[in-house]
């Protein structure tokens, strides 16, 4: 069995109903965390008996997360954590410019000791070059300006888009510099909000994404 799979015990959602709800964001939140890479097939039978559910709860999970572009059914081939591809990203980032920079403009809970603590993880990463640890630091940065807004629905549609982001992310395993000068640029929104400069922070994000956005669609185009 898939040792990702298999971690998906019964303890882990052990105080919660196990409806096909749960099944998606358990199953999700692994594939935001890159326990479960693009292309990696998901096994019905073991996932059922690793998460103690029914194959008709685990198939209504497989609708929900289809329905979010995260997983993909082949008919007669079984069901497959998806790979985003262009018109993906830009529907990846285009949520991300509308939330992110209005949670850092606006946003009631700000934890900047937070993000600062996500940066030292971030560059200790970078000087191990350890391109996974800076990929997961940088989805906790991400995952933290959103936090910002103080809504549980925002805190769930961002776990949907990273979900959807480590994804791509995995499309940049040959370009190592994609995520090491991204560090320094959540360093540098660190340094802005901790001088109170959050308008500032909000712009400098945006063109971040943009940015970000830009690279990872050359790379597609290239790899096309």
């Amino acid at each position: 069995m898939n040792t990702a799979i298999s971690s998906l015990s019964l303890a882990e959602g052990s105080t919660h109903a196990h409806t096909g709800a749960w099944v998606a964001s358990v199953l999700r939140a692994k594939i935001a965390e890159g326990q479960l890479l693009p292309g990696a097939k998901l096994s019905e039978q073991a996932l059922a008996e690793a998460m103690g559910v029914s194959r008709n709860t685990l198939r209504e999970a497989f609708a929900v997360l289809d329905h979010e572009l995260i997983i993909t059914r082949i008919p007669n081939r079984g069901v497959f954590v998806a790979s985003p591809g262009i018109e993906g990203v830009k529907e990846i980032y285009a949520v991300r410019r509308m939330l992110e920079p209005a949670a850092v403009l606006w946003g009631p809970q700000l934890n900047v000791p937070a993000l600062a603590a996500v940066v030292r993880d971030a560059r200790a990463a970078l000087a191990n070059g350890d391109i996974e640890a800076m990929a997961d630091a940088n989805q906790c940065f991400h995952e933290e300006l959103v936090r910002a807004a103080g809504s549980t629905h925002l805190e769930e549609l961002m776990t949907k888009v990273l979900a959807q982001m480590r994804l791509v992310f995995h499309a940049m395993s040959d370009a190592p510099d994609f995520h090491s000068h991204y560090v320094q640029l959540n360093a540098g929104l660190v340094e802005l909000l901790l001088a109170g400069r959050r308008e500032e922070a909000s712009e400098t994000l945006r063109g971040y994404l943009d940015t970000a956005e830009a690279e990872l669609l050359s790379h597609l185009a290239t790899d096309d």
